[in-house]
């Protein structure tokens, strides 16, 4: 079966449709109902005018967004607090949401033991490292094609959970476009709007998506099927996320029902809509955590081949060291039960100052010259303008939250 004109973006979006994600937009719809969905669709318009940017880099250069800071950066200095920050956010962010995504993917096939009366021993041991297994098995390919395959494959199961997941609930489609068109902030939901916002506009995207598209293709003749996979796949992420959200919303939101994390989600859903629903949000769970615990350590070993001048061929043993590590410590993490608050503490700072500054730097360098006829228009600069602008406004809210000045 061939996939030609889809590949680099949806592994974007198997990045993005994380448990994080889940969770986030069950607790939007589950504590504000439709009021949030506007987030969600202008988190999808800034990812695609941000990924459109690190594809068009991609194709054009041949090279991956690290590669591109770092030869942009000419000064030794300024090169080296741009290897410090990636680096920083990308081996520690990376580290600490890999936990996460391992551990959300054993909650779903937990929910999918669970509705087939299977008994599993140890689960919260042998899930984990079940799910690191098969990342590895995926990533020690060495193939972009495998992976890609794969991924599109879990794209697709988790698309159709969540879905169903979303008809079997009936949602109220008057108040869904309702919060999907008209802004409103509910008291005590801005913290939400970041965090439905930052779970889809992440960094580690952008160097994912730039190494992987000059991997897909290598002439500027294929920009129009970069496009093409960009506007099929980034929709098809948010498409997702309400859907989520939206079953939130009908399940929880005026029904004294609350959730506190992604292991409440299906057992919840159960005696309101049944087995299948229950069963389709335990599927759902387990897609987005493992493909995201695939493209995590992908995303982190491109971008920090890319920034510190290594190799970022999948067979290299520098590359399949740094995906080895994430990867690692995610399923540590998840097997413990260690929550590394401090660790995700620091995350939250460094992720803070890093989106912020690859946008800058990723807008810098799509207006020089080196991009030739392929450099950002007026109309681009604007609209990714407006999207740094939000992006330090998130920043600067995050970095506040993060030292508890709010």
């Amino acid at each position: 079966m061939k996939f030609p004109q889809i590949g680099p973006a949806f592994l974007v979006t198997a990045a993005f449709i994380g448990p994080g994600t889940v969770i986030t937009a069950s607790l939007a719809g589950a504590n504000y109902g439709f009021a949030l969905v506007w987030a969600l669709l202008f988190s999808v318009i800034a990812t695609i005018i941000l990924q459109e940017m690190t594809a068009r880099l991609g194709i054009v250069t041949q090279q991956g967004l690290g590669e591109n800071i770092r030869n942009a950066c000419k000064h030794p200095l300024l090169r080296a607090v741009a290897i410090f920050l990636v680096v920083s956010a990308i081996v520690i962010g990376n580290g600490a949401y890999q936990s996460g995504n391992i551990s959300g993917a054993s909650l779903g096939l937990v929910g999918i033991v669970e509705q087939l009366d299977w008994k599993i021993a140890s689960a919260n041991v042998v899930f984990p490292l079940l799910i690191g297994i098969v990342a590895f098995l995926l990533l020690i390919t060495g193939s972009y094609k495998v992976i890609e395959k794969a991924l599109i494959v879990l794209v697709g199961v988790m698309s159709l959970s969540f879905i169903l997941t979303f008809l079997l609930t009936n949602p109220d489609l008057s108040a869904l476009f309702s919060g999907l068109f008209i802004v409103q902030i509910p008291t005590g939901a801005t913290l939400t709007v970041i965090a439905l916002i930052g779970t889809t506009v992440v960094p580690y995207n952008l160097f994912l998506h730039a190494a992987s598209a000059s991997k897909k293709w290598n002439s500027t003749n294929d920009l129009p099927k970069a496009r093409k996979d960009l506007y099929i796949s980034i929709p098809l992420g948010g498409l997702i996320s309400i859907a989520i959200l939206s079953t939130a919303a009908t399940a929880f939101f005026g029904n004294q029902l609350s959730i506190k994390s992604a292991a409440d989600l299906a057992p919840a859903l159960q005696p309101l809509f049944g087995d299948m629903a229950s069963l389709f949000i335990g599927i759902g769970l387990f897609a987005s955590g493992i493909s995201s615990a695939v493209t995590a350590p992908l995303a982190a070993a491109f971008a920090l081949s890319g920034i510190l001048n290594l190799s970022n061929e999948l067979h290299s043993k520098s590359f399949k060291s740094i995906w080895f590590t994430i990867l690692v410590l995610g399923v540590l993490g998840a097997s413990l039960g260690y929550k590394p608050m401090a660790i995700i503490w620091f995350a939250q700072v460094a992720n803070g100052i890093l989106l912020p500054i690859v946008t800058i730097f990723l807008l810098w360098i799509m207006n020089t010259a080196a991009l030739g006829e392929y450099r950002n228009t007026l109309r681009q600069n604007i609209l990714a303008g407006l999207v740094i602008l939000v992006t330090l406004l998130l920043s600067g809210r995050s970095l506040f939250s993060a030292f508890g000045l709010l």
